[in-house]
């Protein structure tokens, strides 16, 4: 018999330590979004690392900036960023106040809610497809830069919350070059940071950083 996912919050000090380790340890776990709706809860498949000053693909490399400002802050916060004028995406902040280092969620599977997801991802296929990728996970969750600096640990009712789940045995996680990063950041060699389940039809699909045309 199959035990049921542990719906414990994880503790900060979950998340105070260092980001190659809490990466991987969060596939498993479950991401509750509680919505004026009701609420969505989400086991993560997919994540990647982003290491701060020891990562030039990360956003805080080059010091902290009014963007940015949340993962130089306490861990077990939520850092929401908007990206291609289109997108938000969501990271849990890692590591020891000061440190900026964070994990981006990058796929899961809704495994509560899926009627309140459907309607924000209309243009989903299927219900793998609902949070296949960074952008789609913050869109089926409703997260926006509204949340940014939220605290996934704090006790009571929260906007966000992380709960224990059923970690994933080691032997079922993968690990490559984080998707669509640039330089040596994108280097699967130096940065192998992006950490799946083996064979979960919600991981999102590999693709390598493609430099944008300017509009001539």
């Amino acid at each position: 018999m199959i035990a049921p996912p542990d719906r414990t919050p994880l503790p900060r000090a979950f998340f105070d330590r260092p980001v190659l380790e809490v990466a991987p340890d969060l596939l498993g776990r479950i991401l509750v979004r509680t919505t004026p709706d009701g609420p969505i809860a989400l086991r993560l498949t997919e994540v990647e690392a982003y290491d701060g000053p020891n990562d030039p693909g990360s956003h805080a490399f080059r010091g902290p900036t009014a963007r940015n400002a949340v993962m130089f802050g306490p861990p077990g916060h939520v850092y929401v960023y908007f990206t291609y004028g289109m997108w938000h995406c969501m990271n849990l902040v890692c590591g020891p106040e000061g440190r900026a280092s964070a994990v981006l969620l990058r796929a899961g599977e809704v495994v509560e809610g899926a009627e309140l997801a459907r309607k924000r991802r209309v243009s989903a296929r299927n219900d793998k497809e609902l949070a296949k990728g960074p952008a789609r996970l913050a869109t089926a969750l409703e997260v926006d830069r509204a949340l940014d600096g939220a605290d996934a640990c704090a006790s009571g009712e929260t906007p966000l919350k992380m709960l224990a789940g059923t970690p994933v045995p080691s032997d079922q996680v993968r690990n490559g070059p984080r998707t669509g990063v640039a330089g040596e950041g994108g280097d699967g060699d130096l940065h192998p940071w992006r950490f799946w389940v083996a064979n979960d039809p919600t991981v999102s699909p590999y693709r390598a950083h493609v430099p944008r045309r300017r509009r001539s």
